[in-house]
C-alpha cells in the first residue's frame, strides 16, 4: 500500500491506495491545513489509519508521497529564507545586468539584504570554449567575505553552464572546503538555458534549503508518529516524485506541484489523458490541460514570487475563486479573498459570520452540507448574483486554456467543485469523477520518478546526432534514478531536438525527459518494482 497527501490553502488530503496493481482507493481523509503544516498532515493521515487500520501493520504501507505548496509560500510571503549569496562565473562577459537585478525589492532585501551580488571570471561559450578560466584567488577573496556578512547559502551560476558545468562544480567544491557549512545550489542541475532565469532558480533555491530539511524532518516526524515505516517522497511540478532526501537538494521542484497532482489524479480518476482539468479548492481554482495524461508544460517563463524562472512548471492557470472565496458588494465580487482553511469555522453554513461561495453553493441547491438553514433567509437577488459572478468566471478560465474554438471535455475535481454548475460553456462534456475531492492526494500516490536534461550540443569535432541524443538520454536517465527511480523500469518519454542553424559547428538544442517506477522498500526488505512495491537504491 503507499499513501499520497496533498497540503492546500484549506483542506489537507490523504489517500491510502492498495489493493491490485497498487492503484485501488482504499480510504481517503480530508482534514483543515493547519498553520504549522504538520498539524493537518497527522491529522489526515491518522483519520486514514483509523479507516483502515490493517495499514498499520509494519511494512503495510511502502511509502508515504507529499505535495505541498510550502515552499512556494515561503517565497510568496517572504517567510523562512535565509541570507544568501549569488555568484556569477561570467567576467569579462555578462555584467550589464547583474544577478538579482529584477528581483522585487522586498524579495531582495529578504535574501540577500544590501549586496548579495558577485560577479567573477569564468563561463564558456555556446560550443564549450571558456570565456576566460576562473580566478582561485578571487574566489577565495569572496568566500571570506561570505563567513564575514553571515551568508548562509550561495547560488553559483555560470554562462553556459548546462553546457559545461565543469566551473560551477570546481566553485562549489572550493566554496564548501573553505565553508563546511555552506548551502550551496548550482545552476545547471536546476534550470535551463537562459543564464538569469536559470541564476533565479538557483538562487530561490539556496535561500530555501534550511527551510527545506526542517519542513522533511517535521513531515518525518509526523509519519514516524503514527508508527508508518515508510519512505517518504515529495511531488515535483512536472507530475512525477523525488525521494526526500533529493527534494531537501532542491525544493524548488516543488513549486506548482498541488496543481499537477491533482491534473494527474483528475487523469487516472476519470480515464481521459487529453482533457482540460479544473480543480476547484477552498482558495484558488487551478486550470490546465492535459496531454498524453501529464500536463501541459508551459514554454515560456514563469514568475514566481515575483521572480522570473524557466525550470519546467505546467501550463496552469489560478483564479481566486473557491469554496471559502469570501462574497461581497451584493454577490458581485466572489474573492480573490478567503477564509482558506477556517471554512468550516466561519462560513454560515457552518455557524460562522462570514458569506461564502460555499454558502451561495448551498443557497443555489447545488449542494448540501453544514446547516442549510443558516442560509434559507438570504437575499435571493445576493445568490442570483454570487452564482452568476461564479459562472462568469468558470467560462472565461475555460476558454483562457482552450487553444481552439472547439469544445473539449472538462473534468472537474477538487471539494470546490460543487460550485460549478452544469453546463460549462465551451465544453464537450463535464466529467465528475469518484473521489474527484482527494484527486490532488491521488495524483501524488501515483505518480512515478522523473528526470530531465535540457544543453546546446555542437556537431562538431567527430561529434554525431546519433552520439548526442544517446548522451543526453543517458544523462536524463542518471537524474531519473538520483531522484528516486529504478533503473530497469525507467523510459525516455519526451525528446526535443531544436537546431540551431544561426549558430556555427551546426549547434543543436536537445531536451530530454525520462521517466521510471518508483523504489522503496518491499514488505520483506527485499528489492521490488512496481506500483505497489519497489525497490530501495538509495536515490
Amino acid at each position: 500500500m503507499r499513501v499520497g497527501v496533498d497540503v492546500g490553502g484549506t483542506n489537507t488530503d490523504a489517500v491510502l491506495l492498495g489493493g491490485a496493481g497498487g492503484r485501488e482507493v482504499l480510504a481517503v481523509a480530508k482534514r483543515p491545513t493547519t498553520a504549522d503544516v504538520t498539524g493537518g498532515i497527522l491529522a489526515a493521515l491518522a483519520a486514514l489509519l483509523d479507516a483502515r487500520p490493517d495499514a498499520r501493520r509494519p511494512g503495510a504501507v511502502a511509502a508515504v508521497m507529499v505535495g505541498t505548496t510550502h515552499f512556494t509560500n515561503a517565497v510568496v510571503q517572504r517567510q523562512g529564507l535565509v541570507r544568501t549569496a549569488a555568484l556569477r562565473l561570467c567576467l569579462p562577459a555578462a555584467e550589464s545586468v547583474p544577478p538579482l537585478e529584477d528581483w522585487p525589492p522586498d524579495l531582495r532585501a529578504a535574501v540577500a539584504g544590501d549586496g548579495g551580488a558577485y560577479l567573477l571570471h569564468g563561463g564558456f561559450e555556446f560550443d564549450g570554449r571558456p570565456i576566460s578560466p576562473p580566478d582561485p584567488d578571487e574566489l577565495d577573496r569572496v568566500a571570506d567575505r561570505l563567513a564575514t556578512e553571515g551568508v548562509e547559502a550561495v547560488a553559483i551560476s555560470g554562462v553556459f553552464a548546462p553546457v559545461d558545468a565543469s566551473q560551477e562544480e570546481w566553485a562549489a567544491a572550493r566554496l564548501r572546503a573553505r565553508l563546511p557549512g555552506l548551502d550551496v545550489t548550482l545552476s545547471h542541475e536546476i534550470g535551463r538555458l537562459g543564464l538569469l532565469e536559470r541564476e533565479n532558480a538557483a538562487i530561490l533555491n539556496a535561500c530555501l534549503a534550511p527551510l527545506a530539511r526542517r519542513t522533511i524532518a517535521a513531515f518525518r516526524e509526523a509519519i514516524g508518529r503514527l508508527g508508518l515505516d515508510a519512505r517518504l517522497y515529495l511531488s515535483q511540478n512536472d507530475g512525477t516524485l523525488m525521494t526526500a532526501e533529493y527534494a531537501a537538494r532542491y525544493p524548488v521542484l516543488t513549486f506548482a506541484s498541488g496543481p499537477t497532482n491533482s491534473m494527474r489524479g483528475a487523469a487516472f480518476l476519470s480515464g481521459r489523458r487529453d482533457a482540460l482539468v479544473l480543480d476547484v479548492g477552498g482558495t484558488t481554482t487551478d486550470g490546465g490541460m492535459l496531454v498524453g495524461g501529464f500536463p501541459r508544460e508551459a514554454s515560456f517563463e514563469v514568475s514566481v514570487g515575483g521572480v522570473r524562472t524557466n525550470f519546467r512548471m505546467p501550463d496552469v492557470v489560478s483564479i481566486g475563486l473557491g469554496g471559502g472565496s469570501i462574497v461581497a458588494d451584493g454577490g458581485q465580487a466572489v474573492g480573490p479573498r478567503s477564509v482558506g482553511y477556517q471554512l468550516t469555522e466561519r462560513a454560515l453554513v457552518f455557524g460562522g459570520d462570514t458569506l461564502t461561495a460555499t454558502d451561495v453553493a448551498v443557497a443555489a441547491g447545488l449542494a448540501c452540507l453544514g446547516d442549510p438553514t443558516r442560509v434559507a433567509a438570504l437575499d435571493p437577488a445576493v445568490v442570483a448574483a454570487a452564482h452568476e459572478r461564479i459562472r462568469a468566471e468558470i467560462a472565461e478560465l475555460v476558454d483562457q486554456l482552450k487553444t481552439s474554438a472547439a469544445p473539449v471535455p472538462v473534468v472537474l475535481v477538487g471539494g470546490g467543485s460543487i460550485l460549478v454548475e452544469e453546463p460549462i460553456p465551451g465544453a464537450a462534456e463535464v466529467v465528475r469523477p469518484a473521489h474527484a475531492g482527494v484527486a490532488n492526494a491521488i495524483g501524488a500516490a501515483i505518480a512515478q520518478v522523473s528526470g530531465e536534461i535540457d544543453r546546446i550540443y555542437p556537431l562538431d569535432n567527430g561529434a554525431t546526432r546519433e552520439g548526442v541524443l544517446a548522451d543526453a538520454r543517458a544523462a536524463a536517465t542518471a537524474r531519473a534514478v538520483e531522484a528516486g527511480a529504478d533503473p530497469a523500469a525507467v523510459e525516455i518519454v519526451e525528446v526535443d531536438e531544436i537546431p540551431l542553424t544561426y549558430l556555427p559547428s551546426n549547434a543543436v538544442r536537445v531536451r530530454v525527459k525520462a521517466a521510471g517506477e518508483l523504489r522503496v522498500m518491499s514488505d520483506e526488505g527485499r528489492g521490488e518494482t512496481g506500483r505497489g512495491g519497489e525497490r530501495e537504491t538509495g536515490g
